[in-house]
């Protein structure tokens, strides 16, 4: 039996809006951010868009005036209007925003704890 991708998803997504800004290289594109998890985050595709697949990127994500969640994201899909990325690396402060983040819209501190396992087997 095969899954489907919700099935395969181990990560909870959270809907949100938040001023966000995707850059590489040279190039930044200010963009409507549709959801984050523990593991990336997925954007509307900007208009032009010039990134390249095959390289990194970095994006951030403002929460608040101090606290900002910055990530190195590499291109995981593009379809439907819809660029979704993989977290390759985030720093300390980020992820323990991104935590807090997570567990107020979760709700439930167990949940968390089987995402935050889940993303250290990754």
């Amino acid at each position: 039996m095969t899954q489907t991708p919700t099935e395969r998803r181990r990560f909870k997504r959270i809907a949100f809006d938040a001023k966000t800004e995707l850059r590489q290289g040279t190039e930044r594109w200010q963009v409507k951010l549709l959801d984050l998890s523990l593991k990336g985050l997925l954007i509307e595709k900007p208009s032009p868009w010039l990134g390249d697949a095959g390289k990194p990127f970095n994006v951030d994500v403002k929460l608040g005036p101090q606290e900002d969640v910055v990530m190195e994201v590499k291109l995981a899909h593009d379809d439907h209007g819809q660029l979704g990325f993989v977290c390759t690396h985030i720093g300390l402060d980020s992820i323990s925003h991104l935590r807090r983040l997570i567990e107020l819209n979760l709700g439930d501190p167990e949940e968390l704890e089987r995402e935050l396992g889940a993303l250290l087997e990754v």
